[in-house]
């Protein structure tokens, strides 16, 4: 059983709109609840007994001069004077009313049971007249019933509705006000979430400034301060490999022309093939620190992009089934992705017979999925792969397994556009590479 605190996260707001909203709204409703219960409790009950009270009192009055004047000349004139308190009267000789209760559906005609118990003390019966609004007050006389025609005016106050609609509408409106105010507030926060998804994928978020509030564009000081150190530093340490790696060659390139110039000297092609392998490792190096971080994102049709990895694989000898379940669309950056990707199938190809590669989509991103029936990778060794320069291989020999760097570019490419790689058993028996990209 879900503990209080899991069920009131799950019935909380997730975003901070609606959890600020909440902070506000809270203690809005709160104050509406207290006000309405203390003006219904308190001032309209009071206004409403004390206006029942006045047409009992004024229903007393002309019971009171009727009875000292019992005359038709004098009634006549006491009903005539009457209508200047709202009041139309109606004599009904020698009915009697029924000897039930009176009983009151809503406040005012409970108070005005209240009030005619108090001051008329005579047996009474009320019908109120919706359509007409006005309520009907029957009185039982000696001689018979004297019947009141009372305005509803006289009897319940405008004032409850005009403060429920005053109460609710000023609600709403601050209500919205509010809304449009943390709606403000929470844009520069979800501009400077995407900025960041963006930096993380490596894309490029020129109109991005800071705005809001001063925390929020302290926060997004911080991080552009943060994003354009780090690729300044990216820039740095790709330069200085560069030099390095042109620094090098040069005398490499030296070394190879005076081989050439010897001729068929004995041990002048394993030093060839040692130049050739420097050459390569550099290039590896270059790459690993270069991270194609220079190339600009652009969309890639991915399905068109697998089809050529794989055809040229396939020139190489390799036995490779493709599979791809119709035209995907990324955006990334091209080079990146496209050596990525042939450096997975290279793997596959190199350790495996047999190689499948599947492409589709996996609710919000792309899976990319090669297997293969080779000798796959111990368990305990997965994650080591993806170390720089590790090697399942303990020979430091380019032909069998590189420099042990492709595995690190490989995922540093998937990583640096939001993706990450996967590594599990295959079902032919060796292993499978699960690539997955986000749309």
């Amino acid at each position: 059983m879900p503990s209080v605190s899991a069920l009131v996260k799950r019935v909380l707001p997730k975003s901070l709109l609606g959890r600020s909203l909440l902070i506000l709204v809270t203690p809005l409703v709160l104050l509406q609840v207290v006000s309405a219960l203390i003006f219904f409790e308190t001032h309209w009950s009071k206004v409403t007994l004390k206006m029942a009270r006045t047409v009992a009192a004024d229903i007393a009055v002309v019971i009171d001069l009727m009875r000292e004047f019992p005359d038709a000349h004098h009634q006549q004139w006491i009903f005539h004077r009457a209508s200047d308190l709202n009041f139309r009267l109606k004599m009904m000789p020698g009915k009697i009313l029924e000897n039930t209760v009176p009983q009151g559906n809503n406040l005012g005609e409970r108070m005005l049971i209240l009030a005619m118990d108090e001051y008329v003390r005579k047996p009474f019966r009320f019908y109120p007249n919706m359509e007409a609004r006005h309520m009907v007050i029957d009185v039982q006389l000696a001689h018979g019933v004297l019947r009141v025609i009372v305005s509803d005016k006289r009897l319940f106050s405008s004032t409850a509705s005009v403060f429920v609609l005053w109460m609710v509408g000023t609600s709403l409106l601050l209500f919205g006000v509010a809304t449009i105010f943390m709606r403000n507030q929470v844009r520069p926060i979800r501009r400077l979430a995407r900025a960041a998804d963006d930096f993380g994928k490596g894309r490029d978020s020129p109109k991005f400034k800071p705005e809001g509030a001063s925390e929020v564009r302290q926060a997004a000081s911080a991080f552009i301060v943060m994003r354009d150190r780090l690729v300044r530093q990216i820039a740095q340490r790709t330069e200085m490999l560069a030099g390095v790696s042109h620094d090098l060659r040069t005398p490499l390139t030296r070394m190879k022309l005076q081989l050439a110039m010897m001729g068929d000297v004995e041990g002048a092609g394993e030093l060839k093939q040692d130049i050739d392998d420097m050459e390569h490792m550099l290039g590896e190096y270059l790459a690993f620190a270069r991270g194609e971080g220079g190339e600009k994102p652009a969309e890639i049709e991915l399905s068109e992009m697998l089809h050529d990895i794989v055809a040229k694989a396939r020139r190489k000898g390799g036995r490779i089934d493709f599979h791809s379940e119709g035209m995907v669309v990324v955006t990334g950056r091209l080079n990146a992705l496209t050596r990525c990707l042939t450096n997975l199938l290279d793997n596959a190809v190199r350790y495996g017979r047999t190689v499948a590669v599947r492409l589709g989509v996996r609710e919000n991103s792309v899976e990319v999925v090669i297997d293969d029936d080779g000798p796959g990778i111990p368990k305990d060794k997965r994650a080591d792969v993806f170390k720089p320069f590790f090697r399942l291989d303990g020979s430091r020999n380019p032909v069998t397994g590189g420099v042990g760097l492709g595995m690190t570019i490989a995922r540093d490419v998937v990583r640096a556009q939001g993706g990450d790689i996967e590594l599990t058993d295959a079902p032919l028996g060796g292993l499978r590479v699960k690539v997955r990209l986000p749309l």
